[in-house]
């Protein structure tokens, strides 16, 4: 099975080789039929510590690498 991986924003850089990315998906209600937004938010492991927030990122599934680590960044996201 392919890992999934995801685009989003960084939105902390605190912790130590750990960045958090806000991943947002937009979907049509079924009943009001209107746009909605939705985010969740992803720990990912950055080896170098070189995302900072505000970057567009690409995350990965991984193997967990800590209690809330399953993800890792693998490179610079996309403007589209």
């Amino acid at each position: 099975m392919p890992k999934r991986i995801l685009q989003g924003a960084v939105v902390s850089d605190k912790g130590e080789q750990t960045v958090v990315v806000r991943v947002e998906r937009m979907f049509t209600h079924p009943l009001y039929k209107k746009v909605v937004r939705r985010s969740n938010r992803f720990h990912a492991h950055d080896e170098k510590n070189e995302f900072k927030v505000g970057d567009l990122v690409r995350i990965q599934e991984c193997a967990p690498k800590s209690k809330l680590k399953r993800w890792e960044v693998i490179g610079l996201g996309s403007k589209e």
